[in-house]
């Protein structure tokens, strides 16, 4: 946008002539040649998916990773152990038992020690079994707390890259202690706090991964997190392999946390949305300015930042008061927070709506996956496969994402999974039965793992900057609840888990169809600007 400002400001002995625009001359503080939103100035100037956004997407995104570790670390540290008989119990220890709970005490022993498992050193089996899954429900009610907290500093005091830089300490912290723990209630209570710091992991490195990533190139570069977090579970399997005992498997796991902190993080910048929203306007426009530098790009003179509302009005808004020129330069912070969401009609639907989907998915996720463990062969080798069995899903959903949109996959694929889930539940648990419904499994996570993806991506683009990260903490906080009930439906058995896995997906499909379309569509800063684009945009769709 250009525009002049009226003679009495060129005079001499006007002041505001003399203070430079974010290092610029006079000329182009006084004439401002256009302002910009983000979306703009990465699409006109700096390079939507350079070599800047790479590095620094390639590095925030490795904190996925620390969140995989963190997150599933307990498949191998709370596994059952397999167990013999002692030489001196025969009489009361038979091999063809299909519990330990069968033999009489003393009469057999755990394979590895008691130092191989938590279950092993606790004694979590028989009567007392039902801790096992008390400590993953207490861990994803950490998460779900932590997702919360965090989404909410990150996007107020804190910023993307401070809330990340703090979660990190706390998970390196609490999981070193955790693996100091001397009996089973501090063991939990260290679980517990380590979800409250690996709640904010993921929600922190997605949103600070993608939003210097243009409009075009951002669904993409969304749904490639996930392979970070995938190739952390397939490394946690190795890790696990090599360190047998449960207390050095936490500190094994602990430690890249550390070295994430020290080595990485230095490297990676703030988001230029954040300290935009924040009133930091120099600064976000030194961010800007670095990333067309390594993009071999340039921003012209006389070009700078300016929130949504702002970016369409012309400086003639200026004209009376000349010392409004000086806001380009530090503005007052905007903030927001859940209760502004709410407020709002539009925001409270699609926040209603995606806390409602996140919660069915992870149900189904989760679930799923707490199924495939238990097929009885090689542990370390089943969590690898499963892993690895989700980046198809990845990749699919990647390649469709800005062909169809994010609407109709995320319909698509929870639909997919929901339709081999009821599948799976009408088939018999015996025979070759058994393994079609195995099948039916497989291809219910690879749909799920595809919408997993696909929701965190399609929720950071129904929100505005200034409310964001709180409003994914709030969904996520949602997906957390769902895995805290996961353990209690799976307990039911044979094909009820399946049922209720399959009636959730379905119905996750249903509410997609009631969220707007948000392909192409730019990454809003504030309330305001959502409101008054969504508003331009239904107008012009109805003429």
């Amino acid at each position: 946008m250009s525009g002049n400002f009226p003679s009495e400001y060129s005079r001499p002995n006007d002041p505001n002539l003399h203070r430079p625009l974010l290092g610029q001359d006079e000329s182009a503080s006084v004439n401002l040649a256009e302002r910009l939103c983000v979306d703009d100035m990465l699409q006109k100037f700096c390079g939507e998916f350079g070599r800047w956004q790479l590095r620094h997407f390639v590095l925030t995104s490795m904190a996925w990773a620390l969140e995989a570790f963190h997150t599933m670390v307990v498949i191998f540290a709370d596994r059952e152990p397999a167990w013999r008989c002692t030489s001196g119990g025969t009489a009361g220890c038979s091999a063809a038992a299909k519990s330990v709970c069968e033999l009489e005490p003393g009469s057999w022993e755990w394979i590895g020690g008691g130092e191989s498992s938590t279950v092993a050193e606790f004694g979590l089996v028989c009567g007392q079994k039902y801790k096992v899954g008390l400590v993953q429900a207490l861990f994803f009610g950490g998460c779900m707390i932590g997702a919360g907290v965090f989404g909410h500093l990150s996007d107020s005091k804190l910023g993307r890259k401070g809330s990340l830089m703090v979660v990190c300490i706390l998970n390196a912290i609490f999981g070193c202690l955790t693996a100091l723990s001397p009996d089973y209630y501090t063991y939990a209570l260290f679980r517990l706090l380590t979800g409250f710091s690996t709640g904010g992991v993921g929600l922190c490195a997605f949103v600070l991964a993608t939003e210097p990533v243009g409009p075009s190139k951002r669904g993409i570069a969304g749904m490639s997190t996930f392979y970070f977090f995938s190739a952390g579970i397939a490394v946690l399997s190795g890790v696990a392999y090599i360190f047998r005992s449960w207390r050095a498997l936490y500190v094994a796991s602990s430690i890249p946390s550390i070295l994430f902190l020290v080595i990485i993080l230095p490297f990676v910048s703030e988001s230029p949305r954040w300290c935009l929203i924040r009133g930091k306007t120099k600064r976000a426009m030194k961010i800007m300015c670095q990333i067309a530098k390594s993009n071999g790009n340039d921003i012209p003179d006389g070009v700078t930042l300016a929130l949504d509302e702002e970016a369409s009005e012309t400086p003639d808004k200026y004209k009376d008061r000349a010392s409004d020129i000086t806001e380009l330069e530090s503005k007052e912070a905007v903030t927001g927070s859940l209760v502004d969401v709410v407020r709002s009609p539009l925001t409270r639907n699609r926040l209603f709506l995606a806390v409602g989907i996140n919660f069915l998915c992870s149900i189904v996720y989760y679930g799923l996956s707490l199924n495939a463990v238990n097929l009885g062969t090689n542990l370390y080798l089943n969590v690898l496969l499963n892993a690895v069995a989700e980046m198809p899903a990845y990749l699919l959903t990647a390649l469709l994402l800005d062909k169809y949109g994010r609407k109709p996959l995320a319909i698509g694929t929870q639909w997919f999974s929901g339709a081999f889930c009821i599948a799976g539940a009408l088939l018999k648990g015996y025979g070759i039965w058994k393994t079609i419904r195995m099948v039916c499994g497989v291809l219910g996570i690879f749909g799920m793992a595809g919408t997993y993806n696909l929701l965190f991506i399609y929720t950071i683009e129904l929100f505005p900057t200034v409310v964001r990260n709180a409003a994914l903490g709030c969904a996520t906080q949602a997906a957390q609840m769902g895995a805290i009930l996961v353990p209690f439906i799976v307990v039911l058995g044979d094909g009820i888990p399946f049922l209720v896995f399959g009636v959730c997906g379905a119905l996750g499909g249903f509410l997609a169809f009631y969220l707007p379309e948000t392909l192409n569509r730019p990454l809003y800063d504030t309330m305001a600007g959502m409101e008054d684009g969504e508003t331009d945009r239904a107008g012009s769709c109805s003429v």
